[in-house]
Parts: C-alpha cells; sequence; structure tokens
C-alpha cells in the first residue's frame, strides 16, 4: 500500500464512533444491537478492501461519515430482510419448481389464516373425544374425488414413492421399464429412490421400447412389486412403445403381484379437452384397478407441496403403519391447504377460475394481449437512452415437470438493450423489492404476463420506469 492508502485507512471512523451517530441511534431503537453491529463492521471491512484494492491514488477519495452512514443503513436493511420472500414471477412458467411452483387458491390461504391463528382438531375426534388422524380431514374428499378405496398424504412425492417401496418391495424386486429410471429433479433419481426404500430394482426392456413380455419374463420368486413411472419431465419421441397400466395391472393379477404407478405430476382434469396435449388423469389410474398410485400436490393439482398415496385400502393401511410414516407426515397447514384445493375441485369450473395454476394455463391469448398492453401503458413514455420496450410474440410453458414439449402462445413484454446490457436489466429486476425474475433470450429480457400477478403490473412498470432514469 502507499501513503495515501495508509493515510485513509487511519481517517476511517472507528465501531463505537459510528454506532454513537444519530442515525445509528435511531437505527438501534428498531432493530437489534447485533444486526447493527454486524453492519457496521460489515461496511468498515468492505471499505478497506476497496482502498486497499485501488492501486492509482487519483482513484482514491477521502468518505464522508454520512457516506459511511448510508453504506450502513443499506446493509442493515439487507441483512433484516427475511431470505424467503416473494417474488414476482415474469417468466411465464407456471408452476415454477425454483419459485415455488404453485400458488395456492385464496381459499386454502384465508383457511390457514383462520387455522393457524388458533388451535384446532388435526389430531383430535370430536365426536368422541379421543385421539383422532390426521389424514382423516382430507381422505374422504380424495376418495370422493378418485374413485380410490382409500389415501393418505405424506411430505411430498418422492416421499410418497419411497414409503409405498419400503411398504411393498423392501428386500425384494422391483419390476421398471428402462425408458422410466427417470432424475425428477435436484438430482433425485428413481435408481436411487428405489434402492433408499430398499427395492432391488430390475429393467426390463430398453430406453425407448418395453413389452408386457418384458415384464413377464422378468418375474422371479423374488418379485414383489411391478413399478410404472410416468415420464412427465422428458419425452421420447419416434420409435416407441410402452405398456399400458391396464396391461401391468391384469399381468399383476395373474402373478399376484403389486402394481404401482408414479404419476410424478399428477391431473384431476383432463386439459386435452383445452387444446394440450393428453396426460392420464389420477382417475383414469385409479379407474384400473392398480394397487398404489402417487403423485404431487403442487405440481398440475395446484395445491401445496405433498405427496399423494391413493389405492387399496389394505395397502395403504399397510403403508400407514410404516414406522417411516412419522418421519415423513404432513404438518397442518399443509392439510389445510391440499384440504381446501381439494374442495374446489368438487366443481370443475370452480377449480378452473379459482386454482391460480389452472387459470394460468388456460389464459386465451387475447386476455394476454390486454394484459401485455395494459403493462405497457402503465409504463408510459420512458427515456429511451438506456433500453426500448415492446410487445413481441412468444411461448409460456406449464413447467413442474409436467407436459415438457407443451407451448402455450403468449404476449410478452420484451425490453430491448440500448445503453444499459440485458444481463445488467435482468440483474436490477432481480434486486428490486420485490425481486421480479424474467427470461433472457437472445440479448433481450423477456416478461410473460401470464404469470404476472394483476396486482403485480404497477410494480413491475414502477420498476420498468426507475431503472430507465438510472444514468
Amino acid at each position: 500500500m502507499n501513503n495515501k492508502q495508509n493515510s485513509i485507512l487511519r481517517k476511517i471512523p472507528s465501531v463505537d464512533y459510528l454506532l454513537g451517530h444519530p442515525s445509528i441511534k435511531i437505527t438501534l431503537k428498531t432493530t437489534p444491537r447485533s444486526i447493527v453491529l454486524k453492519a457496521t463492521q460489515q461496511t468498515l471491512s468492505e471499505i478497506r478492501q476497496k482502498i486497499k484494492a485501488v492501486e492509482e491514488d487519483d482513484k482514491i477519495s477521502n468518505l464522508e461519515v454520512n457516506t459511511i452512514i448510508d453504506l450502513i443503513l443499506n446493509n442493515i436493511s439487507i441483512l433484516t430482510q427475511p431470505s424467503l420472500r416473494p417474488v414476482i414471477n415474469a417468466t411465464g412458467i407456471i408452476i415454477h419448481t425454483n419459485l415455488g411452483r404453485s400458488i395456492l387458491p385464496k381459499r386454502a390461504i384465508d383457511q390457514i389464516k383462520s387455522i393457524s391463528s388458533s388451535y384446532s382438531n388435526l389430531e383430535y375426534d370430536l365426536e368422541t373425544g379421543q385421539r383422532g388422524s390426521r389424514y382423516v380431514h382430507v381422505e374422504e374428499i380424495l376418495k370422493e374425488l378418485t374413485g380410490a378405496e382409500a389415501s393418505m398424504v405424506v411430505n411430498n412425492n418422492a416421499a410418497a414413492v419411497l414409503i409405498a417401496l419400503d411398504t411393498l418391495a423392501n428386500g425384494k424386486e422391483a419390476v421398471i421399464s428402462r425408458g422410466q429410471l427417470i432424475e425428477i429433479g435436484g438430482s433425485f433419481r428413481m435408481p436411487e429412490v428405489m434402492k433408499k426404500g430398499g427395492a432391488r430394482m430390475v429393467e426390463v426392456g430398453t430406453t425407448n421400447k418395453t413389452t408386457i413380455k418384458d415384464y413377464e419374463s422378468a418375474i422371479g420368486p423374488d418379485t414383489s412389486l411391478l413399478l410404472k413411472v410416468h415420464t412427465s419431465n422428458f419425452q421420447i419421441i419416434g420409435f416407441t412403445e410402452d405398456v399400458n397400466l391396464d396391461e401391468l395391472v391384469a399381468l399383476g393379477r395373474k402373478k399376484s403381484l403389486c402394481v404401482m404407478e408414479d404419476l410424478g405430476s399428477g391431473c384431476l382434469l383432463d386439459f386435452s379437452s383445452y387444446g394440450l396435449k393428453k396426460e392420464p388423469t389420477v382417475q383414469e389410474s385409479v379407474s384400473t384397478g392398480v394397487d398404489i398410485v402417487t403423485f404431487s400436490g403442487d405440481k398440475m393439482l395446484g395445491g401445496p407441496q405433498c405427496g399423494i398415496i391413493l389405492g387399496k385400502k389394505d395397502i395403504i393401511s399397510e403403508i400407514k403403519g410404516n414406522q417411516l410414516n412419522r418421519a415423513l407426515r404432513i404438518d397442518k397447514l399443509t392439510l389445510i391447504a391440499l384440504q381446501e384445493t381439494l374442495y374446489l375441485y368438487r366443481d370443475k369450473q370452480n377449480a378452473l377460475r379459482n386454482i391460480p395454476s389452472l387459470k394460468a394455463i388456460r389464459q386465451s391469448y387475447k386476455s394476454l394481449c390486454l394484459k401485455a398492453e395494459r403493462l405497457l401503458n402503465l409504463i408510459g413514455k420512458i427515456n429511451k437512452t438506456n433500453f426500448i420496450v415492446d410487445l413481441c410474440d412468444g411461448f409460456s410453458q406449464i413447467g413442474g415437470g409436467a407436459m415438457p414439449l407443451e407451448k402455450l402462445h403468449s404476449r410478452l413484454l420484451c425490453i430491448i438493450p440500448v445503453n444499459l446490457s440485458a444481463s445488467y436489466i435482468a440483474k436490477y429486476l432481480r434486486s428490486y423489492t420485490p425481486p421480479i425474475i424474467t427470461r433472457l433470450e437472445k440479448n433481450k429480457v423477456l416478461l410473460d404476463p401470464r404469470t404476472i400477478q394483476e396486482r403485480e403490473l404497477v410494480l413491475v412498470s414502477d420498476a420498468l420506469k426507475g431503472l430507465s432514469r438510472k444514468h
């Protein structure tokens, strides 16, 4: 370091001096001292590092106390901000795994507020006055909607698959097609899940073609389960062949073996009537007589994160008795949200209107054009020195590992960089309060109104107006 650097370093105020500053004293009235102290020490450390990193004398400037105080207050704001917070999803990916997947219906949110602020009959039988089961709160509605004999719910679908395998195939063989050995995200792979469940995996067929004879040939004295996994997060096209669930169920009955299907996303509605690809519904799977069906609650169902298990009464009872159940069970808030989401499905049109994920999937191109125009009008005339805002056609995605090739026609807000780069614009929007998450494509920043809530349009327009004024 040179003499000027040393001189500036010696002039940096002490921690005690800064803590005695009037602005910091006011902050200490509402903020824990430990946070203020940490922010002050962090700020001074950052200042010292910047001074030491500067090589040319003319680039070093003396810092005024008020400038340091502003930096400390900014760091306090960052430290006191919750880590998990709301963001605006402008990506157009409806069931976005990284952004919390499905938004809960208002009915579920209202009931969560009501029940979580008081005691509840979570595991209390109001009729007998004795201990009850938490599963009763969703079991009857699940049976009603799907036609299943029995049901239970755990904390996610991977857990549902795990406990089912541990119950039905621990120490025994489970037969599965090679084309269904999928990775379900976050490096959770079906072979590893099967291994953790204690099942000895027996692969049959090839990646693109598996027949019922392949399953039958693999059955041996140690086989206990025939497993079918819906490859909802990818598709194999071309020269392919797969085994229908009803064929597998017939083989299971013939050989006295359990048959299980992991549906992954799991739909209660047939979206092919709305122009989308045909996906197997939960009701269709149950109707084949399959012993066990598992699927997620926070994907195509549009509810909270959970893993739903449907099937034969005796098998569900056996799974409920598994000691893993205690570790994998869901809490009361999840149960409330799932219960209220399921109640909406009693009326198909009610579900389509009030479950946000389903509503977003069905938004028409015409309505999205109007929404994009509203956003553009809210932004109004801006300085075009930094970027230009325009509208363009594009596509949204369902996400959540469902219908990977399906594209939903949409109208997008397109930000074309001028003086500011696309990466800078995207980063600025991510750092906004609340953060706005966008897409980057071909050096343009895209915002898809399909996943922007109506109440968020003003926030997005304010962010872009502010960004246009930056120098």
